[in-house]
C-alpha cells in the first residue's frame, strides 16, 4: 500500500513539473509550443493576446518598432488585421495584429529566422507600453 501511494505521489509530482515547463508538439509540419505566461509559439511566431482594442495595439506596435530604431518599415492594415515588417539591426521582424474581440487583440511576432528570445522581448516591450501609455 505504501509503495502504491509513493508511486502515485511521484506520478503527480512529475505531471506537475511537466505542466509547468514549456512543451512543443509537431503536427503535419507545424510546430506548436506553449510557454508559461500565455504565450503560444507556432511556426516561428510567438503569439499572445492583449486585452486592448486593435487600434490601440496597432499604435503600440508602431511605437515599439520606432523605439527599437527599426528601419525599412512596411505597414499593411485592414479592418480586422494588420502586419508590420521591419529590420532591427540585421534581423527581419514581422508583427501581425489580429482582432479577436472589442477589447482583445492577438499579436504574433517573428524575429530573425526563429529567435523566440527576441520575439519575447518585443512582446514585453509592447506590454510595457500598453500598461504605461
Amino acid at each position: 500500500m505504501k509503495r502504491m501511494l509513493l508511486r502515485f505521489t511521484l506520478l503527480i509530482a512529475t505531471l506537475l513539473m511537466i505542466a509547468a515547463c514549456e512543451s512543443a508538439l509537431t503536427v503535419e509540419r507545424r510546430t506548436i509550443g506553449i510557454r508559461p505566461g500565455e504565450f503560444i509559439y507556432t511556426d516561428g511566431y510567438l503569439r499572445s493576446a492583449y486585452p486592448f482594442s486593435l487600434d490601440k495595439v496597432w499604435a503600440v506596435c508602431e511605437k515599439t518598432l520606432s523605439e527599437l530604431k527599426a528601419t525599412d518599415i512596411q505597414k499593411t492594415r485592414k479592418i480586422a488585421t494588420g502586419s508590420l515588417t521591419a529590420l532591427i539591426q540585421a534581423d527581419k521582424v514581422r508583427i501581425m495584429a489580429d482582432y479577436l474581440d472589442k477589447d482583445l487583440t492577438s499579436v504574433s511576432v517573428m524575429a530573425g529566422s526563429s529567435s523566440a528570445l527576441t520575439s519575447r522581448l518585443i512582446h514585453d516591450r509592447i506590454m510595457a507600453i500598453l500598461k504605461n501609455p
